[in-house]
C-alpha cells in the first residue's frame, strides 16, 4: 500500500482511541505524539507535524462534542478532518473545457514524465478523448523512441522528430495535425537540477503553445525536497498541479504530498505502480479514508466504471435481485475485478477492510486462487458455465486434466460459488427498495457519506 507504515501506525492510533474508557488529556497528549512519531518517520516537515497536532489538539479541548456524537468519535472525526486539510482538502480535476486541451509536463530527470504521459493518455483515453503526444525533449537520448514506444504501447497517436533539436521547429511542423486531437500530452526536456537555461526552454515553449495545464511531475521519494522543487518550477512557468509518482513503497511519500500542498501546487494525480493503469485523481478526504482504514468509494466506484460498462452493470444487478446467480456471472465479475487491480489495492478502498490489517501473504494466496479458478472456468463447457449443479466427479477430473488445476480448488471453487448463490437468494424478492435501504445503512457507517 502507498504509505503503508503510516496507514498502519495511525490505524493503531485510532483504535487505541476507540479502546479507551473515556477522553482525557493522558489520552489525548498520547494521540497526539503518536500522530507526531507516525508523521516524522513519513518524512513530514517537523513544524508542520507540530502545526497540524497543535491544531487538532486545540480543536478536541475547545470544540464542543456535536450532538449525536461521543467524544471519541468527534476525536476520530477530527483527525479525519485535518488530515484531509493537510493534504489539500479539496480534489482538483482536470476539466477539459475545449478542444484541443494542452496539457504540459514539465519536472527534472528520473520522474517519470514519459512514463506518466503514457497513464494520463490511457485515463484520459478510456474517458472517449481522442488524445495524442508529441515529443520536444530535444536533450535526452532516446527520449522520442521513449515517447513513441510508450503511445504505441497504448494506441496513442505520437509526434516525434529525433533528428532536430529546437523545440520550437518541433511543435510547428505538427501544429496543423494536432488540432485534430481533443487533447495533446506536451512532453518536454528535464534537467538534474532547475538550471536558467532550462527555464528559458520551458517559458518558450509555453508562450509558444499556450497550454491550458502545466503539469509538474515529481518523484514521491525525493520527499521534502519535492516543497523546493514545486516552488521554483511554480516560480518559472506557474504549475497548475502536480502529478506525485512512485507513490507505492516509500515513506518519503508523506513528506512529497505535504509538501507539495504547502505550496498551493494541488497535487492532481498520483502514480501507485508500474503499470500503465496504476495513475488515480488525487482526492484528499477518499486518500485519507483508505490511510486510515476507513476506505474510499468514490475510487472503487470509478475503477467499476471502468472494469465494467453501464449495460452489463443494470444486467448483474436484475440478476442480482431476481436471485439468479451461476459461473458465469461469477467469472464476470472476477474478470471485472482482474481489471480494477490487485485484491490488496481494492480491499484499501472498502470501507472497513482496511482496517483488518491482513497478511500480505494471506492476500497473494487469495489472488493466486482467483487466477486458478479463472483457469478451471476456462476448461468449462457453456452448459457448465451456466448450471454448475451438474458438475459431477467426472466432470471435475476432465476439468482438472484440461485446465491443470487441481481438483481440490475446482472444489474449492464450486463451493465458492454455492456460498454465493446462496447470498443471492436472501435478497431474492427484497426489490430496489430494500437495496436502497440496504446501501442507506452502508452508507451510514462511512464517515462524511
Amino acid at each position: 500500500m502507498v504509505l503503508e507504515k503510516l496507514s498502519s501506525s495511525l490505524k493503531e492510533t485510532l483504535s487505541k482511541i476507540a479502546r479507551a474508557v473515556f477522553v482525557d488529556e493522558k489520552l489525548i497528549n498520547e494521540l497526539v505524539k503518536d500522530i507526531q512519531r507516525a508523521l516524522l518517520q513519513a518524512d513530514v516537515n517537523v513544524q508542520l507535524v507540530f502545526n497540524f497536532t497543535n491544531t487538532i489538539k486545540q480543536r478536541i479541548t475547545k470544540e464542543d462534542t456535536p450532538p449525536g456524537l461521543t467524544k471519541k468519535e468527534h476525536l476520530i472525526n477530527i483527525v479525519y478532518e485535518e488530515l484531509i486539510k493537510f493534504l489539500g482538502e479539496e480534489q482538483k480535476d482536470i476539466k477539459i473545457t475545449h478542444k484541443p486541451f494542452k496539457i504540459m509536463m514539465v519536472g527534472l530527470f528520473g520522474s517519470g514524465k514519459t512514463t506518466t504521459i503514457g497513464k494520463l493518455a490511457k485515463y484520459f483515453q478510456k474517458r472517449g478523448n481522442k488524445v495524442c503526444a508529441i515529443g520536444l525533449d530535444v536533450h535526452r537520448p532516446a527520449a522520442p523512441q521513449q515517447l513513441k514506444q510508450v503511445c504505441d504501447y497504448i494506441h496513442v497517436d505520437s509526434f516525434i522528430q529525433p533528428e532536430e533539436k529546437d523545440p520550437i521547429k518541433i511543435y510547428n511542423k505538427f501544429k496543423k495535425e494536432l488540432e485534430k486531437y481533443d487533447i495533446i500530452f506536451i512532453d518536454t526536456a528535464g534537467r538534474d537540477a532547475l538550471s536558467a537555461d532550462l527555464i528559458k526552454e520551458i517559458n518558450d515553449i509555453n508562450n509558444l503553445i499556450k497550454p491550458d495545464e502545466r503539469l509538474l511531475v515529481i518523484s514521491a521519494d525525493i520527499g521534502q525536497a519535492a516543497q523546493k522543487q514545486a516552488q521554483a518550477f511554480h516560480d518559472a512557468c506557474n504549475i497548475t498541479g502536480v502529478i506525485a509518482t512512485k507513490m507505492d513503497g516509500t515513506a518519503k511519500a508523506g513528506g512529497a504530498l505535504s509538501a507539495c500542498a504547502v505550496t498551493k501546487s494541488p497535487i492532481k494525480f498520483i502514480g501507485v505502480g508500474e503499470k500503465v493503469d496504476d495513475l488515480e485523481q488525487f482526492n484528499p478526504k477518499g486518500f485519507v479514508g483508505r490511510l486510515l482504514g476507513m476506505g474510499d468509494i468514490e475510487a472503487l466506484l470509478e475503477k467499476a466504471k471502468e472494469a465494467i460498462n453501464e449495460e452489463e452493470a443494470e444486467d448483474m444487478s436484475k440478476k442480482f435481485l431476481k436471485g439468479e446467480f451461476n459461473l458465469l456471472d461469477l467469472y464476470q465479475q472476477m474478470e471485472a475485478m482482474s481489471k480494477m487491480g490487485s485484491l490488496g489495492k481494492l480491499m484499501e478502498m472498502i470501507p472497513g477492510m482496511g482496517q483488518l490489517q491482513l497478511p500480505k501473504d494471506a492476500i497473494q494466496v487469495q489472488e493466486e486462487k482467483l487466477k486458478l479458478w479463472r483457469y478451471a472456468m476456462n476448461s468449462m463447457t457453456k452448459e457448465e458455465l451456466e448450471d454448475p449443479d451438474i458438475i459431477s466427479a467426472q466432470r471435475i477430473d476432465r476439468i482438472a486434466k484440461g485446465s491443470g488445476v487441481s481438483v481440490k480448488d475446482i472444489r474449492a471453487l464450486l463451493k465458492q460459488y454455492s456460498q454465493g448463490k446462496k447470498m443471492m437468494k436472501m435478497f431474492k424478492g427484497k426489490g430496489e427498495k430494500g437495496m436502497e435501504r440496504m446501501l442507506k445503512n452502508f452508507k451510514a457507517k462511512i464517515p462524511g457519506m
